[in-house]
C-alpha cells in the first residue's frame, strides 16, 4: 500500500524538485525569447543588475530582487517575460558578483514569501 502511495502522492522534496526544474526551465525559454529578440538583453541585463545590486547593497545592506527587476525595466532593459531576468541571477550569483543573503516577502506575487535580498558577492 506504501509503494501506491507514494505513486499517487509524491513527497514534498519530489514536488519541489519538479517544481524548481519547471522552473528553471521556463527560465531558460524567457531568456531565449529576450536574447531572440534583443541579442543585447543578457549583456545589459547582467552589466545593470550587478552595478545596482552594488550601488543599492551598498547604501541599505541589500535589495529586493524585485526592486532590482524594476528598476531594470525603468532603466530600458524589458523583456517580455521578466522571468528571463532569472538567468541573469543566476549566472550572477555564480560568479559571485552579488549573493543571496535573505528573503523577503513578494510585492509582485502579493505578499508571498519567496522574494530574495541581494548584496555584493
Amino acid at each position: 500500500m506504501m509503494a501506491a502511495e507514494t505513486l499517487q502522492h509524491p513527497s514534498h522534496a519530489r514536488r519541489a524538485a519538479t517544481a524548481r526544474r519547471l522552473g528553471e526551465q521556463q527560465m531558460q525559454l524567457s531568456f531565449d525569447a529576450a536574447t531572440s529578440a534583443d541579442p543585447s538583453f543578457g549583456e545589459r541585463a547582467y552589466a545593470f543588475i550587478v552595478a545596482y545590486v552594488r550601488e543599492q547593497a551598498a547604501a541599505l545592506g541589500s535589495v529586493p530582487g524585485e526592486q532590482v527587476t524594476l528598476a531594470a525595466r525603468a532603466a530600458g532593459i524589458r523583456p517580455a517575460d521578466d522571468r528571463a531576468f532569472g538567468a541573469i541571477y543566476a549566472k550572477a550569483v555564480r560568479r559571485g558578483e552579488i549573493k543571496v543573503v535573505g528573503y523577503c516577502a513578494r510585492v509582485r506575487g502579493h505578499g508571498t514569501s519567496g522574494g530574495k535580498l541581494y548584496a555584493a558577492g
